[in-house]
């Protein structure tokens, strides 16, 4: 497959601190968390040191816990010129402030890795995810307001979502894609940024400085999935189709990753890429997204260890990340029985279960989620700055 990653290696996979080990398969490790403490006491440049670090995803509500649970932010929530601004007036100030930071600190790795890594997310209101011209809008705002070449606009996969961002990538943007669950919107995405790309060139503009990943969202899909099995395996009393149900679960999420990294490397390695890397063009990597383990019954870090592979990129959060460092284990995993995968995906609509209604459910239900985090979000800035708005 054509790509101009040119992500550092560690120096062995086997031995030392298995979050270097990603590197040295292809992985990027990126920080699901932000807080500016970590900013400013140098937590963060240790783990771009000691543990490979390449990048930085924010959202709402980790912006609302670090505001919450912490002082942090005092000077901002506190100025005088806070009581002129509303909620989210003052939140993106906070927001904003810390992305800077985090991309100036990141970007070293930027520089080193020739504009394939290194960047900070900061997302769109999650109230315009239905809002196509105002996510446009919002980003160009967002992006002009932050000014780093190594930041990252979150916009997620919806309907509305997908036009718009068509559009920022061919405007130069740099788009972090959210809320992916399905293979089919997948496609949907990486169509979109091969043909912004196109467009670009199409102009004789320049494709070498435009990033982008495909954030896909791994482990909420296995507690839903598991719910309807549980429930199947209480009213059935064939033997072969409790079997069947009883096979899969626990299993579908890391299966649906796998098949959709098949079809990246699809897309990504063939001849249309390939005019396009030609002219110095990144690869719009899949990045596994929520990889906390939600059920106490699996590892702590299965969907870091199942999903490592080439070109891709794991946004990890702190426990997470402390874990996987502690008794993470490394291996190419990605491509590990893809036709294991492929059976997974059919046993599962096998058993009576729709994997689209699954995925459908868990977009809008992400949209939701993300929504009222939001408000919430802007609830705590208010309550703490006293501001009103």
């Amino acid at each position: 497959m054509t790509t101009t990653s040119t992500l550092p290696k560690a120096s062995s996979v086997e031995g030392g601190n298995p979050l270097q080990g990603l590197l040295a398969l292809g992985q990027s490790p990126w920080l699901d968390f932000i807080r500016r403490n970590i900013l400013l006491n140098g937590d963060l440049k240790k783990m771009i040191a000691n543990d490979g670090l390449r990048g930085m995803t924010s959202n709402p509500s980790i912006f609302e816990k670090a505001i919450t649970g912490s002082d942090d932010y005092s000077d901002l929530l506190n100025a005088p010129e806070a009581k002129t601004l509303n909620a989210k007036g003052l939140y993106e100030q906070i927001a904003i402030r810390d992305v800077q930071t985090a991309a100036d600190i990141f970007r070293g790795v930027y520089d080193e890795t020739k504009g394939a890594d290194g960047f900070v997310s900061l997302e769109v209101s999650p109230t315009l995810a239905n809002d196509t011209q105002g996510t446009i809008e919002e980003a160009r705002r967002l992006r002009k307001a932050v000014n780093r070449l190594n930041v990252m606009i979150k916009v997620p996969a919806t309907k509305e979502g997908i036009p718009a961002i068509r559009e920022l990538l061919e405007e130069g943007i740099n788009i972090n894609i959210t809320l992916l669950f399905a293979q089919s919107a997948y496609e949907q995405v990486a169509e979109a940024y091969i043909a912004a790309l196109e467009a670009r060139a199409a102009k004789g503009q320049d494709v070498s400085k435009i990033a982008s990943v495909a954030s896909f969202f791994v482990s909420r899909i296995d507690p839903l999935i598991d719910r309807e099995i549980d429930a199947k395996l209480k009213s059935e009393t064939d033997a072969k189709k409790k079997e069947l149900l009883a096979s899969i679960e626990g299993k579908v999420a890391i299966a649906n990753a796998r098949k959709t990294y098949a079809k990246y490397q699809e897309l990504f390695g063939g001849a249309r890429w390939k005019a396009l890397a030609s002219k110095g063009a990144h690869t719009q990597r899949l990045l596994w997204a929520s990889t906390s383990t939600k059920n106490p019954k699996f590892r702590d870090v299965l969907y870091v260890e199942e999903l490592i592979g080439a070109d891709t990129v794991d946004t990890i959060p702190p426990a997470t990340i402390d874990a996987f460092r502690d008794h993470g284990k490394l291996r190419n995993s990605l491509t590990d029985d893809v036709p294991g995968s492929v059976k997974v995906m059919s046993d599962l609509e096998a058993a009576g279960i729709s994997m689209k209604e699954v995925t459908d459910k868990l977009v809008a239900d992400g949209v939701k989620q993300f929504a009222d985090a939001f408000v919430k979000l802007l609830a705590a800035v208010d309550k703490h700055a006293g501001v009103r708005g």
